[in-house]
C-alpha cells in the first residue's frame, strides 16, 4: 500500500535551563500518626485541616520550671489519624504522577523523627499501600496501552536515553533472554507477587490519568539507591558481597575494625542538562506494576535497618526510589517511534524516605549505631542549612552560596531547588510527649521550608506532527481486517496464519518427481500450475491495490474533514489561549504583588526587630554612659580636692622652708658680721698701738689712750645710710649721689594690660606699683591684648601665717601665626606685708645687749617691706 510522504519533523533544540520567572512554594504537608497506647500523653492537636497546635507536656514544665506557651503551625494540608492512604495519595502524590506523564519532574520526600511513620507513609503495608506502590499503579494504568516494546529505549549511561530500531530491540531481547539475566514478568504476577506486597491496592482504589498523549510511546525505568553514612550504594546491583558490611578474611574470620576498608561509593555527576545523577546506577525497565514491585522489593531487602530503643525497624539510611519515564512521538504513519534522540522526553519522580533524626541520649546508641545516627543527623542538618540559605537568598535578595556539596542528599537533589520541578514534603509527626523537643525542631524546619520557592515546570514543546496518528493507524488496520473478513479471509491481517491461508487457497502443486530424463509431462504440468498461481496472485494484488487506493481516498477525505475541524479547534484554542494569557498575566501580577507584600512585611518585621534591638542597645549604652560620667565626675571632684589639699600642703611646706632658710641666712650673716667686727676691732687696736709707739718715740710726750672703739662696719657689706661704729667717719669731699631706685619694671614707656581680678583686696601698703599707660581689666580679652605690648597679673594668696602675699606676674604680648595674641611670662614680683616688731625679734642675736640694740631695725610709723623676686 502506498502512503503519503511523511511530514518532516523539525529538530528540537537542546535542553536549556528555563528562564521562567514563575515560581511556586514548596508544598509541605503534615501527617499525624496514632498514639501507640491510649494512656499516653499527647502533645499535638489538630486545630483545622491546615493548622496544628503543640502542647508542652507536663513533665517538661516540671523539669525545667518554666511556663511554656502553646504554639501553632500551618501547612498546606494536615492529615489526621483517620486519614487513609488513598486520601493522602490523591492530595499529595497524584498531581506529581500527572506531571510526570506531562514531562515534568517531581520530588517527594518524607521527613520526621524516628518512629513517626515515614516508611509506612511511603511504602505502606498489605491492604494499605503507601505512596510509592500507588504511584506506580497509577502510572502503569495510564500508559499501559501505549508502552513501547522492551529495549526500544536504551539508557546511555549519561542520564539520557537512546532509541533503537525494532530489529535492534528484538536482537537485544533475544540476547537478554538467552543470558537469563532479566526474568520475564509472570503472567499471573499479581497472584505470585511477594506476600509483603500482595493485595496492597484493591482494584476499586486504582487510579488512572486520562489525558495521556496517544501519539507517543512510553517506557518506564526504575532505580533504587540508598545513602548510608554519606555513601551512595545501588540496591539493585548484583554484587557478590554486601558492600556495606566489612569484608571477611579466609577461614570465616571478619576483618578487624582497624583494618576495615571504606566501601566504594557511587559517584554523583552532572549531565549535559545540569541535572545530578548517580553514575553507574542500574536502571531496570519495567512493564507492569507487579514487575516494578518485584524490583523494589529486591532492593528493599538490602536496605539498612536496625533495632533501636525508639523503633524496632529503624531506617539507618536515606532511600531514594527513582521512577524515570521516557516518551517519544510516533512517526507520521503512527506505526513506529521516531528514530531521533532529540525527540525523546525524559521526566523523573524521586520518592525519598529520609531516615529519622534521633538523639543518642534517648536511643543509647553505641558503636556502628552511634556512627550511623551521627551521619543521619549531619545530613539532615545540611538539608536544613541549604533550605535556610535558599530562603534568605530569595527573601532578602542576597546571593550566598548554598552548601549542597556538604551532603550527598542535598547534592543529589540540587537541580530540583535550582532548576525546575515540583517539590513536596510530608512531615510525619508522632504526637507522644517524649518526642516534643524533636517535634518542635521538625515544625520549625517545615515552617521555614514553606517559604522557599522553586521554578514552576514548563510545558513540553508541541511537535509539528498531526494528532491522532495512532488512532488513524488503528482504524486502518481495523478496516483492513473487516475487508478481509468480508472476503472470507482472516480478520487480523497481522496474524501469521493469514499468509498460510492465502497460500492454501492457491491451486495445489502437482507431483514434481521426475522419473525419467525423457519425461515431458511433469514439467509442463508444473509450469501450467505455476502460471495459474501467478495469475491468481496478480489478480489478488490488483484487488488489494484497488482496495488500498479506495481506503487511501477515504482516509484523505477523513484527513481533510479532520483538518478543517482541527483548524476550527485551533482558532478556538488561539482565542482561549489569548484569554488564558490575560488571566495568566493577571495571576502573575497578583502573585508578584502578593510576594512583594510578603517580602515587604518580612522586611518590616526584620527592621522592627532590628530597631528594637538597637533601641535596647541604645538605652543600655546611655545608662552605662551616665554611670561612667557620674563615676568620672566623682573622680574629678576627688582629684580636685586632692590637688587643692596637696597644693595647700606644698604651699605650707614651701613657706615653712622659706622662713627657715631666711632665718638661717640671717643668722649666718649676723655671725659673719660679728666676726668681721671683732677682726676690725683688733686691727684698730693694733693700729692705735703702733701709732702711739711711733708718736711717743718721736715727741716724747705722753699719749692719751683712746676711748674704746666701737664695732666697725664695712661699707661694701652694708648700705651707706647705716653706721655700725660710734667713731666719727670722715666727711666725704663730695656729697654722695643718691640714685633713685626703680621700684618696678612696670614703670617703663610700654603700654600695659593691668589684669586685676575683682576678688583682690586693697592692702594700703606704702609702696604700691604704679603702671602708667595701662589698660585696667578684670578679665583679659583679645581686644585689650592687641593694643598693648606688656601684661601684668595681680595675684593674691593667703600664706600659712595669715599674711596676704601679692604677686605681680609680668610678661610680653606677641602675635601668633594664627592671628591671635599670646603672653610669655618673664618676671614675678612679690609684695609682702610684715609686722616690724616680729621682724626685729626674728633678727635678735643671743649675744650681749649692746649688740642686740645695734642690730635692731629702727621702728617706723608704717613699716611695709617691698620685696622683689625676678624669674627669667
Amino acid at each position: 500500500m502506498q502512503r503519503q510522504g511523511k511530514a518532516k519533523t523539525p529538530r528540537r533544540p537542546g535542553h536549556k535551563k528555563t528562564s521562567n520567572t514563575e515560581k511556586d512554594p514548596v508544598g509541605v504537608y503534615c501527617r499525624i500518626r496514632p498514639l501507640g497506647a491510649d494512656d499516653e500523653e499527647c502533645c499535638v492537636e489538630m486545630i483545622s485541616n491546615t493548622t496544628i497546635q503543640l502542647h508542652p507536656p507536663d513533665g517538661l514544665k516540671a523539669n525545667r520550671n518554666g511556663d511554656f506557651k502553646e504554639t501553632q503551625y500551618s501547612f498546606k494540608k494536615v492529615f489526621g489519624i483517620q486519614t487513609t492512604q488513598k486520601e493522602l495519595f490523591e492530595d499529595v502524590a497524584k498531581p506529581l504522577i500527572e506531571d510526570l506523564i506531562q514531562c515534568k519532574n517531581g520530588l517527594l520526600f518524607t521527613y520526621g523523627v524516628t518512629g513517626s511513620g515515614k516508611t509506612f507513609t511511603m511504602t505502606g503495608s498489605p491492604g494499605q499501600g503507601g505512596l510509592l506502590p500507588r504511584s506506580l499503579d497509577m502510572l502503569f494504568n495510564s500508559i499501559s496501552p501505549y508502552q513501547a516494546k522492551r529495549y526500544v529505549f536504551k539508557p546511555d549511561d549519561k542520564n539520557g536515553l537512546e532509541i533503537q530500531s525494532q530489529v535492534d530491540a528484538l536482537l537485544e531481547r533475544q540476547k537478554r533472554e538467552n543470558m537469563q539475566s532479566v526474568p520475564k514478568t509472570p503472567v499471573s504476577s499479581r497472584q505470585k507477587a511477594d506476600p509483603e506486597f500482595a493485595d496492597m491496592i484493591s482494584p476499586e482504589q486504582a487510579c488512572k490519568y486520562d489525558s495521556v498523549d496517544e501519539d507517543s510511546s512510553y517506557s518506564v525505568f526504575v532505580s533504587y539507591i540508598e545513602i548510608y553514612n554519606n555513601y551512595i550504594y545501588d540496591l539493585l546491583e548484583d554484587a557478590p558481597f554486601d558492600p556495606i558490611r566489612p569484608k571477611w578474611l579466609g577461614g570465616g574470620t571478619p576483618v578487624r575494625n582497624t583494618e576495615f576498608v571504606t566501601p566504594q561509593s557511587k559517584i554523583l555527576r552532572e549531565d549535559q542538562n545540569h541535572n545530578m545523577y548517580v553514575a553507574g546506577c542500574v536502571e531496570v525497565e519495567v512493564k507492569s506494576t507487579e514487575e516494578a514491585f518485584e524490583v523494589f522489593w529486591k532492593g528493599q531487602k538490602k536496605r539498612r535497618i536496625a533495632n533501636t530503643q525508639l523503633n524496632r525497624e529503624s531506617s539507618r539510611s536515606h532511600s531514594v526510589f527513582i521512577v524515570k519515564l521516557a516518551q517519544a512521538p510516533l512517526d507520521a504513519d503512527g506505526d513506529h517511534i521516531l528514530q531521533d534522540k532529540n525527540q525523546v522526553n525524559v521526566s523523573q519522580l524521586c520518592l525519598v524516605d529520609l531516615a529519622g533524626s534521633e538523639r543518642t541520649s534517648r536511643t543509647r546508641a553505641e558503636g556502628n549505631r552511634l556512627r550511623e545516627a551521627g551521619n543521619i543527623n549531619q545530613s539532615l542538618m545540611t538539608l536544613r542549612t541549604c533550605i535556610e540559605v535558599l530562603r534568605e537568598n530569595q527573601m532578602c535578595g542576597t546571593n550566598k552560596m548554598v552548601p549542597y556539596r556538604d551532603s550527598k542528599v542535598t547534592h543529589l537533589f540540587k537541580n530540583y531547588f535550582d532548576g525546575e520541578g515540583k517539590v513536596r514534603m510530608i512531615v510525619c509527626v508522632n504526637p507522644k510527649a517524649d518526642d516534643y523537643d524533636e517535634t518542635m525542631l521538625v515544625m520549625r524546619f517545615a515552617e521555614m521550608t514553606q517559604e522557599v520557592e522553586v521554578a514552576r515546570p514548563v510545558d513540553r514543546a508541541i511537535y509539528a506532527l498531526p494528532a491522532g496518528r495512532r488512532h488513524r493507524n488503528q482504524a486502518f488496520k481495523e478496516e483492513l481486517s473487516r475487508r478481509l473478513e468480508e472476503r472470507g479471509g482472516p480478520s487480523n491481517p497481522d496474524d501469521p496464519e493469514l499468509m498460510n491461508q492465502l497460500i492454501d487457497s492457491l491451486p495445489a502443486l502437482p507431483a514434481c518427481e521426475l522419473l525419467d530424463a525423457t519425461d515431458d509431462q511433469t514439467l509442463p504440468r508444473l509450469v501450467e500450475v505455476l502460471e495459474r498461481r501467478h495469475r491468481i496472485r496478480q489478480m489478488m494484488t490488483k484487488q488489494f491495490s484497488k482496495a488500498a487506493i479506495t481506503l487511501k481516498s477515504m482516509l484523505q477525505d477523513f484527513d481533510s474533514n479532520f483538518s478543517a475541524k482541527e483548524n476550527f479547534i485551533h482558532d478556538q484554542r488561539g482565542k482561549l489561549g489569548e484569554k488564558d494569557k490575560v488571566i495568566s498575566s493577571q495571576k502573575t501580577e497578583l502573585e508578584r504583588l502578593e510576594n512583594k507584600s510578603k517580602t515587604l512585611e518580612y522586611k518590616i518585621d526584620i527592621l522592627q526587630k532590628t530597631t528594637n534591638i538597637y533601641e535596647e542597645d541604645k538605652r543600655s549604652l546611655q545608662q552605662e554612659l551616665e554611670t561612667r560620667e557620674q563615676r568620672l565626675h566623682r573622680e574629678l571632684s576627688e582629684r580636685k580636692r586632692m590637688e587643692q589639699r596637696m597644693q595647700g600642703m606644698v604651699a605650707d611646706t614651701k613657706h615653712k622652708w622659706e622662713k627657715e632658710c631666711e632665718r638661717r641666712v640671717n643668722a649666718k650673716q649676723l655671725e659673719m658680721q660679728n666676726q668681721l667686727w671683732v677682726k676690725d676691732e683688733k686691727l684698730k687696736q693694733l693700729k692705735a698701738i703702733v701709732t702711739e709707739s711711733s708718736s711717743g718715740s718721736a715727741g716724747g710726750g705722753p699719749t692719751e689712750r683712746p676711748d674704746k672703739p666701737q664695732r666697725p662696719s664695712r661699707e661694701k657689706d652694708r648700705p651707706a645710710t647705716q653706721k655700725r661704729s660710734a667713731s666719727p667717719s670722715p666727711m666725704p669731699t663730695a656729697p654722695p649721689v643718691h640714685q633713685r631706685h626703680r621700684r618696678s619694671h612696670s614703670t617703663g614707656g610700654e603700654k600695659w594690660v593691668d589684669h586685676t581680678p575683682s576678688t583682690n583686696l586693697e592692702l594700703d601698703t606704702v609702696m604700691q606699683p604704679i603702671i602708667p599707660n595701662a589698660i585696667k581689666v578684670s578679665a583679659p580679652s583679645e581686644k585689650a591684648l592687641a593694643k598693648c605690648h606688656k601684661y601684668v597679673l595681680t595675684h593674691q594668696e593667703l600664706a600659712s601665717d595669715g599674711e596676704i602675699h601679692t604677686k605681680l606676674i609680668k610678661g610680653d604680648v606677641f602675635k601668633t601665626r594664627g592671628g591671635g595674641q599670646a603672653v610669655q611670662f618673664t618676671d614675678i614680683e612679690t609684695l609682702k606685708q610684715e609686722c616690724p616688731t616680729a621682724s626685729s625679734s626674728r633678727k635678735r642675736r643671743s649675744g650681749s645687749g649692746t649688740d642686740d640694740q645695734e642690730n635692731r631695725v629702727p621702728a617706723a610709723s608704717s613699716s611695709h617691706v617691698y620685696q622683689k623676686r625676678r624669674k627669667p
